[in-house]
């Protein structure tokens, strides 16, 4: 484990060693070297230091230190462009609602098992001592992740946070562990009790990012969501179990399910940038809300007609339960609207002008990923190419609209150039010019000077 940890961490703790105190790495670095993933955060608790004071003064040789956190022990450290967290031993006693609700005590002698205890799950209440370079693990962390098991660290701790209902959610999915027995009544109780009630959706929205951005299959923790009884806080999820579907189309079953299978499939897609990659797994999690208002047995068939411009409200009232986000709300929301266009462009054969007035509406790059994860994530697809998708991204690229609309031939400065004053007719000659080269009627600069000149110059 040392080799992963930065240098300057090895000499801090050797000077707080010379100190009387002992360094101890803790939380999420320590579960992802035992998992054998990439190691990046580094938080560190300090146990035997005299105060918060002593430990900020000795910080304070090695970078720039905060003291923002003070009343919580922790002391933020930055070097360079590097920042970390040491924090001194505590326990937590919860006095009322919300993550403000806890009686903090900072206590630098505490045994590392003690601290250890209010910690969420066993993977999480592990410690590694940089010195003496061994592992701390009094809750048998190690066994539980080599057995593939979620698992709480203590009963009275875990449920005095409800938060830790969506972190068993997402570390479940990102990890893909069971969840233990007792794990899961804890979680279920706290949902039945209303607990959840109490969180901030700022909160609940970063436990709901990490498992859109950071599990292979979100359709893991979605899963735990339905069976757990959270579905209730988000009815535009509930209302999709059961729907029917046309099964030739759709022999996986009903759109709930083609949800989970769109999701994971959407996941294969993601490119590492956090925006892009919300508005995709959002997307994939929102494109057919609108089928529990549309579905309807027509002439013996499961038909869900205009599902998709129906889908935007339930999509964005969802959207809204999470983030007050507006331009991620508003991306996501025409993706909803225009998921079925790569399909149809494509099945009839549309015209380069169909393709240039699509890219007026939304990111083709975008939909093209969306209309890929929906046409894999059902049963029965045993192609392993997206015709369609190929088809539209290369119109699209070709005609330099693959991530916004085609830059305008004409600009307000070209008519001042042919004489015109600025004026109200400017906004409509441009409009009109614009047009026709959306419709590839003009094609160069020149072209749209002519244009403009024939239409209201000379």
């Amino acid at each position: 484990m040392n080799r992963y940890i930065p240098k300057i961490l090895t000499d801090i703790a050797k000077e707080l060693h010379r100190n009387g105190a002992n360094a101890v790495l803790v939380g999420g670095a320590v579960r992802d070297f035992v998992l054998q993933k990439d190691v990046k955060d580094f938080d560190i608790e300090v146990y035997n230091i005299e105060s918060y004071d002593k430990l900020a003064a000795i910080l304070s040789k090695f970078g720039a230190v905060n003291l923002v956190g003070k009343s919580f022990g922790v002391v933020k450290l930055r070097v360079g462009d590097n920042e970390y967290d040491f924090s001194m031993p505590r326990l937590e006693n919860k006095t009322g609602k919300g993550h403000k609700g806890f009686d903090i005590k900072v206590n630098p002698k505490l045994k590392f098992e003690e601290a250890a205890k209010r910690r969420d799950f066993t993977m999480n209440a592990m410690g590694w001592d940089i010195l003496q370079n061994r592992l701390l693990d009094p809750f048998k962390g190690v066994d539980d992740i080599k057995n593939k098991k979620l698992q709480i660290v203590d009963k009275k701790t875990f449920t005095e946070d409800p938060l830790r209902v969506y972190r068993a959610l997402q570390f479940a999915a990102r990890f893909e562990l069971d969840v233990t027995e007792e794990t899961r009544k804890l979680c279920c109780h706290l949902v039945d009790s209303g607990a959840l009630e109490e969180l901030p959706k700022e909160r609940v929205w970063e436990e709901f990012k990490k498992l859109l951005l950071k599990a292979d299959k979100p359709s893991i923790g979605l899963k735990l969501m339905r069976e757990f009884g959270i579905l209730k806080y988000f009815p535009q999820l509930k209302a999709l179990i059961g729907v029917e579907q046309d099964p030739v189309w759709h022999p996986e079953g009903d759109v709930w399910t083609h949800t989970l299978m769109v999701v994971d499939e959407a996941a294969k897609l993601r490119s590492g940038n956090e925006f892009e990659d919300l508005i995709l797994m959002l997307a994939a999690l929102c494109h057919d809300f609108g089928k529990p208002l549309t579905t309807k047995i027509i002439d013996g068939r499961v038909r869900a007609f205009n599902h998709d411009t129906k889908g935007v409200k339930p999509a964005l009232d969802f959207l809204t339960l999470l983030t007050d986000h507006k331009e991620l709300k508003r991306e996501v929301a025409k993706l909803v609207e225009f998921h079925l266009r790569p399909l149809q462009l494509f099945k009839g054969n549309a015209k380069k002008s169909a393709v240039r007035r699509l890219s007026l509406k939304v990111n083709i790059k975008r939909l093209v990923k969306l209309a890929q994860a929906d046409y894999f994530g059902r049963g029965g697809t045993d192609k392993n190419r997206f015709e369609a998708g190929e088809w539209l991204f290369k119109m699209a690229q070709d005609l330099n609209c693959l991530e916004k609309p085609p830059k305008k031939l004409l600009q307000g400065r070209d008519l001042i150039e042919l004489g015109l004053k600025p004026s109200p007719l400017f906004g409509e000659i441009l409009k009109q010019v614009y047009e026709a080269q959306i419709e590839g009627k003009i094609a160069t600069k020149e072209d749209a000077i002519k244009l403009a000149k024939k239409l209201y110059i000379y």
